[in-house]
Order: structure tokens, then C-alpha cells, then sequence
């Protein structure tokens, strides 16, 4: 028996998240809510990758990541979210994070790193680049 390949798709909604591949040309989105930590960090890494992929064959691929309801996540999974965004960068795109003033966007004003990703406050904003 022949055993199908999940999709990102596939994988977003086993996470009961939202993952929209064709947003807008060449711009994916991914939708993440709740609590993210280590136990989550794999299949995040597998969303990530395959989405990245599927933007393959975009100019200037943008992969918009919407934190808007995560309440939490760890270094684990941030430093997933650096491996896509370096992956992203090295293919000519970038990851937009949509992170308006609540609990999670601590973890980047403590790192810095809301200093050298692309942060917006709205998902429009972030679409609209």
C-alpha cells in the first residue's frame, strides 16, 4: 500500500491551524494559535519547509507567519522560525510576521530579533509589505 505524502496543508490541519498557499502571488500565509513549544517544533519545521517549497518557483517568495493568537512559544520553536526565514532569505524571499503588542512578541523584543525580521502589528500590513 502506497502511502500519500502530506502536504503543508495536511500538516497545518492536523495542528488545527490555518495555512493559506495562495494568499497572493508568489505569498503564502501561515495562521498559528495557542501555545507553542519544543513538542510542536517538528511539525512546524515540516510546515515550514514544504511551504517554503511550494513558494518555489515564486521571484520573491513571501511567506506571511500570523502570531496574532499565540499566547506562547519557546526558543525552540523561534529558532525554527530563523531556520525558515534564513531558507526564505537565501531563495531571494523573506517571512513577514504579523505580531501585535501581546504576550508572545516579548520573546522578540528580549532577543532582538524584532530589530531584524520583518514584524507588522496587522496581517494587511504585512501582506501589503
Amino acid at each position: 500500500m502506497m502511502r500519500r505524502r502530506s502536504s503543508a496543508t495536511d500538516i497545518i490541519r492536523a495542528m488545527h491551524e490555518q495555512y493559506e498557499p495562495d494568499a497572493a502571488p508568489g505569498v503564502a500565509v501561515v495562521t498559528l494559535r495557542g501555545e507553542l513549544d519544543a513538542h510542536d517544533a517538528p511539525e512546524l519545521r515540516e510546515l515550514f519547509g514544504r511551504a517554503v517549497a511550494e513558494l518555489g518557483d515564486a521571484a520573491t517568495p513571501v511567506l506571511v507567519l500570523d502570531l496574532t493568537g499565540v499566547a506562547f512559544l519557546d526558543s525552540t520553536v523561534l529558532g525554527t522560525m530563523i531556520g525558515a526565514v534564513r531558507r526564505l532569505r537565501e531563495g531571494g524571499g523573506d517571512m513577514r510576521l504579523v505580531l501585535p503588542e501581546t504576550s508572545a512578541r516579548r520573546i522578540f523584543e528580549i532577543t532582538g530579533l524584532e530589530q531584524v525580521l520583518s514584524v507588522y502589528g496587522t496581517r494587511a500590513d504585512a501582506l501589503a509589505g
